[in-house]
């Protein structure tokens, strides 16, 4: 399962594109929508984020297990080294062991609840700016269906990204450019408008 990340300028084609991916037949638990308005999606009715989409807990939670278990590992080398508890059973150094990393675990997690998840660090400036990214998580018989579909209906909605791995937090995220292709599409889009009007 892929997530296609697009990115749509206003609330009200955040709308229209939530309806219409529920046409293709995508539903709400495949449909995220991570926007600074967030008042607006409850109004509107739209999927919001959740907090493992929009926060790092799940990636500083793993780096600190990791932390946690290194210094288990250290503390325990250099107790039996000195021979601290000469007499104490391997069973109470593992434990030790697993203590530090699931403290290191913790502690990650909180530091992760304060900062934005990874991922979305290339599309900061345009949440921040009032835009909506629409996180589309579609299975591989769908994917082509939704970005036909994203492609014929909406032209004002960027594919910004796809990651093919959105549970694995240590995967990146390339954002991608818009194609000359599509932006002569928009012109034509933009002109036609225009000329209707």
């Amino acid at each position: 399962m892929r997530c296609l990340y697009y990115l749509a300028p206003t609330l009200h084609s955040t709308q229209k594109i939530s309806d219409d991916l529920h046409d293709v037949g995508v539903s709400d638990f495949f449909l995220h929508v991570i926007a600074k308005d967030e008042a607006g999606l409850r109004k509107q009715a739209i999927h919001s984020s959740n907090y493992l989409e929009t926060l790092d807990f799940v990636r500083e939670g793993f780096i600190g297990a990791l932390v946690g278990f290194l210094m288990g590992l250290i503390g325990v080398s250099l107790m039996m080294y000195f021979g601290a508890f000469p007499n104490a059973p391997m069973l109470v150094y593992v434990a030790l062991v697993g203590v530090a990393t699931c403290f290191g675990a913790w502690e990650g997690g909180l530091i992760g609840i304060g900062r934005r998840n990874k991922k979305l660090d290339k599309f900061e400036a345009d949440i921040d700016a009032g835009k909506y990214l629409i996180l589309v998580y579609a299975h591989a018989d769908q994917e082509d269906a939704i970005r036909d579909m994203m492609r014929d209906r909406h032209l004002e909605a960027d594919l910004v990204a796809i990651d093919r791995r959105f549970v694995n937090p240590f995967s990146s995220v390339a954002r991608r450019q818009r194609s000359r292709t599509r932006e002569k599409l928009l012109q034509q889009h933009g002109q036609s408008v225009s000329g209707n009007g």
